[in-house]
């Protein structure tokens, strides 16, 4: 066994794993943390990361750092996704980032990010009942990937800039949206899904997998959790008419409505309409009956490279 360190630094979220990985890819959890730094917060106006952005981003890489010391970890690997590639000041998030945890983030693009949400996301469901090929969708803040393939591996993939950060930024400005701000931003998704589907056949596939934050939660409010459970999430299916009436729900909703949610992390409480909107429209766009939720992702894949059982 090895032990390795996965960090995540997205859009939205800030996620640690660290794990135990055998040489035939199993993967046990010895911590698994999540939190919303909003990294990417006003990114795609100004083209930089805020100072603020950066303060929280690092003051919980300080806790990270001291997690991963303290659980004897020989492997660490960060990847750093969407709001990362093309800032003016990436420099300064890099050498942050360095200073606290000894690497250098790798601030991949959108094929080798989609390589590793797809390995995270399908290595178990190899061999069991769950219908190959799948279309693995992570919709993260800043983008969102879309992956085909099977158990012999990803076959097509793109990422395209419709993140649930994003689209709210750019299009549901009021509190709750209007008709006219959700239509403006179902048309945008819908025009980023045909880029995307131009190199990703979408309806070649069996089982849509949905992944990251946005999705997890459209299910627990479909499931009617009374609290956020990922053991009940995990691997759940759930319909397009579930997820279409979830979605109409949380954009007729106000912030303070949709922060009474008790599903609902606090980080997600501005977004969560722009994410769910995302999943819907690539079930209809997909022609998709269901999705499946995976609580398993790109910090999955992240922690299998970490051991060096992705090429």
């Amino acid at each position: 066994m090895t032990r390795v360190a996965g960090v995540d630094c997205g859009t939205n979220s800030l996620r640690l794993l660290i794990a135990d990985v055998a040489s035939d890819g199993a993967l046990v959890d010895v911590v698994r943390e999540m939190h919303i730094v909003r990294l990417g917060e006003g990114v795609d106006r100004t083209g930089k990361f805020s100072d603020e952005a950066l303060g929280r981003t690092f003051a919980v890489l300080d806790d990270y750092a001291a997690l991963v010391r303290s659980h004897g970890v020989e492997r660490v690997r960060m990847v750093a996704t969407s709001a990362s590639r093309d800032v003016s000041n990436r420099e300064a998030f890099v050498a942050g980032v360095r200073d606290r945890l000894g690497v250098d983030p790798d601030v991949v693009t959108g094929d080798e990010e989609a390589q590793l949400s797809f390995a995270g996301a399908t290595r178990e469901l190899h061999g069991t009942a769950v219908p190959a090929p799948y279309l693995v969708c992570d919709i993260g803040g800043g983008s969102t990937e879309f992956v085909l393939g099977d158990d012999d591996g990803m076959r097509a993939a793109r990422s395209v800039d419709i993140g649930c950060v994003r689209m709210t930024e750019r299009h549901l400005h009021d509190n709750p949206p209007t008709a006219a701000q959700v239509a403006a931003a179902t048309d945008d998704v819908d025009a980023a899904i045909a880029v995307a589907a131009e190199t990703v056949p979408l309806r070649t596939a069996q089982t849509l997998i949905g992944l990251a934050g946005s999705v997890t939660t459209v299910v627990a409010l479909a499931l009617g959790l009374s609290a956020y459970d990922p053991a009940r999430i995990h691997h759940t299916r759930i319909s397009v008419s579930e997820v279409a009436k979830v979605t109409e729900m949380l954009l007729a909703m106000t912030h303070v409505e949709r922060a009474a949610l008790p599903v609902m992390h606090p980080g997600r409480v501005d977004v969560i309409g722009a994410g769910a909107l995302v999943l819907n429209r690539v079930m209809v766009r997909g022609g998709f009956d269901s999705v499946v939720a995976s609580e398993h992702d790109i910090l999955d894949g992240i922690a299998l490279s970490a051991a060096g059982l992705l090429s």
